[in-house]
């Protein structure tokens, strides 16, 4: 075995597939996921892994499985916008202070480094893309700002206690294992499910708004290589592919009819990812094409 890793959110889309690779790579893994997430149509396990079903809200319940692990990487979170605005405490607690009983549990158990998913969404609406790390933050939701959050407390961690941190901000992640269930699920699994049912494709809005659009197995490489890095710790490093496509340019790509749905509160207009700095300082290097694999 390499060592020991530690996942939480091990059991979701981004997650599970984290697992399965750090296990091909000879790692001994530990997931932490409570099993709470509605938008999944299953979980996924892997039976080399070790799993507690355990709230990160629990310090004490989960602090005793930090012990031994080198590198830990934070995924569990109240992961949808519009969820979170309909109940703003849940996902700040999660979020943030789930996010603080991470660390201070590493901490605590001399871990070598926690890897923090973070998220675009910090980026809001007053900047222009390409989307730089040192752009001014602009939180429009309680998921943006309580990821914000837990990307301050990585920093403060790193600073004032020593704790290796690295933090990635995600550009609309889709994929294997990826979300379909209700209709706040991440777009594409949403439209490839309409698609499958013979439903029409839910437009929100004009369409013309933009996303970046990176395959998990991207975000799974910017989390290896994470491990291995030597500087760089208390930032922030964005995982994206730097193109952009419309909501509208994704319909066409799937094919079949479409129809509009109302406009939602406290979402981006326009993403794209600047990717030179996880290029210079991680390696990361993007392969999978968003055309590649809807086709």
């Amino acid at each position: 075995m390499k060592g020991k890793a530690l996942v939480t959110g091990g059991c979701g889309f981004i997650g599970s597939n984290l697992v399965d690779s750090l296990i091909n790579k000879g790692w001994e893994v530990i997931v932490i996921d409570n099993l709470s997430s509605e938008f999944h149509e299953q979980f996924y396990y892997n039976d080399k892994a070790t799993y507690y079903e355990y709230d990160i809200l629990n310090f004490n319940k989960i602090r005793p499985l930090f012990e031994g692990v080198d590198h830990v990487f934070h995924l569990a979170a109240e992961s949808r916008i519009q969820p979170a605005i309909l109940n703003p405490i849940h996902a700040v607690s999660v979020n943030s202070v789930g996010t603080c009983n991470i660390l201070q549990a590493a901490r605590e158990a001399g871990c070598d480094r926690v890897i923090y998913s973070s998220t675009s969404s910090a980026y809001g609406l007053v900047n222009t893309p390409p989307l730089k790390e040192d752009m001014p933050k602009d939180c429009l939701n309680p998921y943006s700002i309580s990821k914000v959050n837990g990307e301050e407390l990585c920093k403060m961690y790193t600073d004032l206690f020593g704790l290796k941190t690295i933090t990635f901000r995600y550009f609309n992640v889709y994929g294997d294992r990826q979300c379909t269930k209700g209709q706040y699920a991440p777009v594409i699994g949403l439209f490839l499910r309409q698609k499958e049912a013979g439903e029409k494709m839910t437009v929100v809005g004009d369409g013309l708004q933009t996303r970046d659009y990176t395959n998990v197995e991207d975000v799974v490489q910017a989390n290896i290589l994470a491990m291995e890095v030597k500087k760089g710790f208390g930032e922030i490093y964005n995982v994206g592919t730097g193109k952009e496509y419309s909501i509208l340019d994704l319909v066409k790509i799937i094919g079949g009819e479409y129809e509009h749905i109302p406009e939602r509160i406290g979402e981006c207009r326009f993403t794209r990812a600047d990717i030179s700095k996880s290029k210079s300082i991680l390696g990361y290097n993007p392969k999978v094409k968003l055309e590649d694999y809807l086709k």
